[in-house]
């Protein structure tokens, strides 16, 4: 029977999909720098949501621990925390097997092989034979990988039963050090794949690393992996030139980060000092390091990271100053009027104890001349506005390069100011700086911003020829935050 001619001869209708978004930047996020080693080599950061999840990989007196611990303490929550290591000491090479399936763990389909066997390299050496093992006997994988790990003279072996996979580790450190992927062996029952060891089904074969004797190295290393801000929690403390190290590079990332540090150093209290880390920092304007001096715990910064990073820039009124408030299991100092004011001068924090039986976090400072709440803010603000011109500009057939084109994007520029009042960041006020456009040094931003962007039409033909849009210039005006108040009472009678 004749089907008749398409439809689409006289109504063609295809579906286009418009790209997904690009996401935005996470400004929520710690790491935390540590040398335990839990972490393998290849292994940049492990993300965590919980203190549960820590406990599970870390001793409880563990400095990464001891860190995750006052972060995860604030209430409200922050949502995720990386650790990192920090390979102090020369690491070693690495075979990280993949993760076996529950079908995969069950002992029946071990406890069959009694001629076990694979091929596997060490250090550069030649793949050689592994042969002659037993599993019969054995009632769990932990079993499984000690019959294993006595065979092979290369190294040890463990059975990770957090993540379901076998762990290849050289007895041996340093760049030289690794394990290779395993092979089928020369004679036995090949279980290369069966322990997810080859190089179809392993996670990776790591070659170990060289101590990096700077703190910074491990900084360099682990960049770009998503973090926002970092700190140390470590065996050893930091000297005040390892510290200074590591705020010059954030200081200098385009990547966006903060730094954060703990200091016990008595010398901070001292105004006729300036050689100590809170006021070597002040001086150089760091403005992405914020130091907290506290002499009861040296991991006291990762508290109050954890309640700044609970902040939700696209709520209402979620915006915080660091000042006023609590950290939990941070014990107060308790300063002389003198000491307090030192620290004050050296943009040094504290959480510090009054005589009305509070306790608070002051002055929520960085080193160079700006509030916490400002840097972290406006670098969400930023990214905002980067983020929603992409999008517009990758999700768009085109903008065109008209005055009309510009527009649109103003209007997505608006968008991300507008969210910068809502959730506290901006808020109407005097412009008091020199101004650009129509806007002028004393005038009133009365919806908390001021944007600007010249006429297409006055742009030079070779900046037009490039695809270049007009300048866009924005103006805001910081909602700020009360940190002092003053009464005068009058008295009549």
């Amino acid at each position: 029977m004749a089907e008749g001619l398409p439809v689409s001869r006289v109504v063609d209708v295809d579906v286009n999909f418009t790209p997904v978004a690009a996401p935005a930047a996470a400004f929520d996020t710690l790491l935390i720098m540590g040398d335990s080693t839990v972490l393998s080599s290849g292994e940049g950061i492990r993300a965590y949501e919980a203190m549960e999840e820590v406990a599970v990989d870390f001793l409880s007196t563990a400095p990464e621990f001891l860190a995750a611990q006052l972060y995860f303490s604030q209430t409200p929550q922050p949502n995720t925390l990386f650790i990192g290591r920090w390979a102090r000491t020369p690491t070693n090479g690495v075979l990280v097997g993949g993760p076996l399936t529950t079908a995969e763990q069950q002992m029946a389909s071990w406890t069959s092989i009694t001629t076990g066997a694979f091929k596997i390299g060490t250090d550069g050496a030649a793949a050689a034979d592994v042969t002659g093992i037993n599993f019969s006997a054995e009632t769990n994988l932990n079993g499984v990988a000690s019959k294993i790990d006595t065979a092979w003279t290369g190294g040890t072996v463990k059975w990770d039963a957090v993540r379901d996979r076998f762990l290849f580790t050289s007895a041996t450190s340093g760049p030289t050090s690794n394990v290779s992927f395993m092979t089928a062996p020369t004679a036995g029952v090949d279980i290369s794949a069966k322990v997810k060891g080859t190089a179809a089904t392993a996670e990776r074969s790591s070659s170990g690393m060289a101590a990096e004797a700077n703190p910074v190295d491990a900084v360099i290393r682990v960049d770009g992996l998503g973090w926002y801000a970092a700190m140390f929690a470590s065996s050893v403390v930091l000297t005040d030139a390892q510290h200074t190290a590591i705020s010059a590079y954030i200081e200098a990332t385009n990547e966006k980060h903060l730094y954060g540090i703990t200091t016990s150093s008595a010398i901070i209290l001292d105004p006729a000092q300036t050689v100590d880390i809170a006021s070597t920092a002040s001086l150089a304007d760091y403005t992405r390091t914020m130091i907290q001096y506290s002499i009861y715990n040296p991991y006291a910064i990762a508290s109050i990271f954890g309640r700044a990073f609970s902040t939700n820039f696209e709520g209402s009124n979620t915006t915080i100053t660091l000042k006023f408030k609590r950290e939990p299991g941070v014990l107060p100092e308790f300063l002389t009027t003198t000491q307090a004011n030192t620290l004050m001068a050296k943009r040094c924090n504290v959480y510090i104890g009054y005589n009305n039986d509070t306790s608070i976090y002051q002055e929520g400072v960085m080193s160079g001349p700006a509030y916490f709440d400002e840097i972290h803010g406006l670098d969400w603000l930023a990214n905002r506005i980067q983020n929603d011109l992409w999008n517009l500009l990758y999700q768009s057939p085109k903008i065109p390069q008209t005055n009309s084109g510009v527009h649109s994007m103003m209007a997505r520029c608006e968008s991300s100011l507008a969210q910068g009042v809502t959730n506290g960041l901006l808020a109407p006020g005097v412009w008091n700086a020199p101004g650009f456009g129509i806007l002028y040094d004393g005038a009133y931003l009365g919806k908390g911003w001021y944007s600007y962007a010249d006429s297409v039409d006055n742009q030079s033909q070779s900046i037009r020829e490039q695809r270049i849009a007009p300048l866009i210039q924005i103006a805001v005006k910081m909602a700020g935050a009360v940190h002092f108040a003053s009464v005068l009472i009058n008295v009549n009678r």
